[in-house]
């Protein structure tokens, strides 16, 4: 791709480049709710937006076409198959946007708030899975999230994609590793829970839930780490009634914001 609308990235046709995968600050934006979502919040600028050109005329098209010309955003008109040579999801929906990175937020800051309610991820690989809990965090009024800059996947398209427009709403803080991080809470007053099979306590019952609070998952397969774990004040399992023993981290992620969600609401 000539980059001509788009930013360069120095790499030639259909390449990939893991370096750049985990620089990505969700720099591009891919399908239609996550590229609307960009432009109604309006936290950062877009420099373009892509459309295929046998898009529908499905009413959110239109809508996206309006947020753009009202926010100056160059929009180009390109063949279905320009879109799905420059996306990097599978599913662009005929429309790709490029803006600028996502703001990253001082986690000094986040734990400041005393109604914190911070989800960290401990090693998430897989980018359905950060931007389902992405979403799952923002629509439980979690006030931000703490990620790891290396060994977990970065804001990918993705990511954006799957968090479906929870990425321009919810505050992102980047940590050399949670543990660290999770210190950092405890110094700042904020109460850690973590959440596992094998915690001590129902997340039901979970005492610290309306309290400042950050809750932390555990990665894909292997859960908390030995050091995360033993930094949270509290861990917490959600109990099962059935014959498997424990959810995906993004189906827990739901279960567990809502409930905390729930319970903040109540106090």
């Amino acid at each position: 791709m000539s980059g001509r609308g788009g930013p360069r990235d120095g790499r030639r046709r259909g390449q990939p480049d893991t370096k750049r995968e985990r620089r990505d600050l969700g720099q591009q934006v891919e399908g239609r709710r996550a590229v609307r979502e960009l432009l109604v919040a309006g936290r950062r600028r877009v420099h373009d937006l892509w459309l295929s050109s046998d898009a529908d005329d499905a009413s959110v098209v239109a809508e996206i076409v309006e947020l753009a010309e009202q926010a100056g955003v160059r929009i180009r008109r390109v063949p279905a198959d320009q879109i799905e040579r420059r996306a990097r999801t599978g599913a662009p929906q005929g429309v790709v946007a490029f803006a600028a990175p996502v703001p990253t937020a001082d986690l000094d800051e986040l734990l400041a708030d005393p109604r914190a309610f911070l989800v960290a991820l401990d090693g998430v690989t897989d980018p359905q899975n950060l931007g389902a809990v992405m979403r799952s965090a923002e629509t439980a009024g979690a006030t931000g999230m703490i990620l790891p800059t290396h060994r977990a996947v970065g804001l990918t398209p993705a990511v954006a994609k799957a968090a479906a427009g929870a990425l321009e709403y919810l505050p992102v803080a980047f940590v050399s590793g949670v543990p660290g991080a999770l210190d950092r809470a405890r110094r700042a007053g904020v109460w850690c829970a973590g959440l596992d099979a094998g915690g001590e306590q129902s997340l039901y019952g979970l005492s610290v839930a309306d309290a400042a609070l950050v809750l932390v998952l555990g990665a894909e397969g292997r859960g908390l780490s030995r050091l995360a774990r033993a930094r949270c004040d509290v861990v917490a399992s959600i109990p099962m009634h059935g014959h498997l023993a424990s959810l995906n981290v993004s189906a827990a992620a739901a279960v567990a914001c809502t409930e905390i969600a729930r319970r903040r609401s109540e106090g």
